[in-house]
């Protein structure tokens, strides 16, 4: 049972901000009072390791960090503006940013729901300590049931697989004790090397105190320069198999999910919505210069920079003539070429059945 939705989306669970986009239509100035319900930070470009399958390795892992007061007041910002949740993920190891518990703190503080992608080798006991209760959950990036398999796809030291392992042990304990609600879990991109040991995996997880494993299917990013991986296609023998055999280790406190939607969308030759009705409306990406995007796909295409945290508020970004042309260039933007299983596209299909409803819709 995917009871977390991972598989899925959630924009349903946002009436009113829905209700608000279709409002505003062709209406600029309806449309730029509707801001993100979640947004992806990136506070740190560099990261301590160099997967094999990284999508954002076109970024260069510059050595950049978010100045954390500045942060902290455009988060404050977002707060009053209507963010509901910031995952800090992005092209670089969030946690290596030396102030992030500070910052993750600050958002708790002012009502925004967080959340971290990481490779939890810098999920340190202080980190945890100081941070769990104010974050809503954790997902660690480990892609490997071997600490070989694991060194060779994260080009990492062999003994981070064990630091890491035990660094989920030592979240767990600290919640448990504590009582914090912080959901904990992992991810594992499924590849070739790694195929074997998913289930392996998964009892390692699972015994660690995990509450979930995600089973993940790659993606190719059109800007990656990583192009390993670009042909790779999946037997859907192979990923009933893993399901299959996920379900049997699987506990009242620990779910497997696999990405079954993602197998069938890969396969899918166009794509079921003709433009993105997500970008620039329901979730934006800043990365760790400071400037916001409206999808992750452009980072670097200056048609989906909206501004700079340094340079302006928020508010002035999101309602500015900036993105008022990206919301324009939206409206007519082929969507053929983006990403396939892209962070929004459960999201467009939702959207795209919104604004194509089937017959008798009415007789509910």
């Amino acid at each position: 049972m995917d009871n977390l939705k991972i598989d899925s989306h959630k924009l349903n669970y946002h009436p009113a901000r829905i209700a608000e986009w279709f409002k505003a239509e062709d209406d600029w100035r309806k449309a730029k009072k509707i801001y993100p319900i979640y947004i992806e930070i990136s506070p740190s470009g560099t990261c301590n390791h160099r997967c094999v399958f990284c999508s954002l390795d076109f970024m260069g892992y510059q050595k950049k960090i978010l100045d954390a007061d500045v942060l902290k007041s455009r988060i404050s910002e977002m707060a009053e503006l209507g963010v509901k949740s910031i995952m800090f993920a992005g092209e670089g190891e969030p946690l290596l940013h030396r102030k992030m518990s500070e910052i993750a703190i600050h958002a708790k503080n002012v009502g925004i729901d967080t959340a971290f992608t990481t490779n939890a080798v810098s999920l340190t006991e202080k980190f945890c300590q100081e941070t769990l209760e104010s974050i809503v959950w954790i997902k660690v990036s480990i892609n490997a049931g071997s600490e070989k398999t694991y060194s060779e796809i994260h080009r990492a030291p062999e003994k981070h697989f064990f630091l890491v392992l035990g660094n989920i042990r030592r979240a767990v304990k600290i919640r448990d004790k504590n009582k914090y609600s912080c959901t904990i879990g992992a991810q594992m991109l499924l590849l070739p090397e790694n195929l074997n040991e998913v289930v392996v995996l998964a009892r390692k997880l699972r015994d660690a105190g995990c509450d979930y494993f995600v089973v993940k299917l790659h993606s190719q990013h059109p800007k990656s320069r990583i192009k390993r991986y670009e042909k790779l296609r999946y037997d859907s023998g192979d990923i009933d198999k893993i399901e299959e055999n996920l379900k049997k280790i699987g506990t009242r406190n620990f779910q497997a999910v696999v990405r079954k939607r993602t197998a069938v969308k890969l396969k899918e030759d166009l794509k079921p919505y003709s433009e993105c009705y997500s970008a620039p409306f329901f979730w934006a990406y800043i990365t760790a210069d400071g400037d916001v995007y409206s999808c992750s796909m452009f980072l670097g295409d200056k048609r989906f920079l909206l501004g700079n945290i340094y340079e302006k508020s928020f508010k002035e970004i999101w309602e500015g003539e900036t993105r008022k042309n990206n919301w324009r260039l939206m409206r007519k933007f082929d969507v053929s070429g983006c990403r396939k299983n892209c962070r929004m596209d459960e999201c467009n299909r939702f959207l795209q059945r919104l604004k194509n409803p089937p017959p008798h819709v009415n007789f509910i």
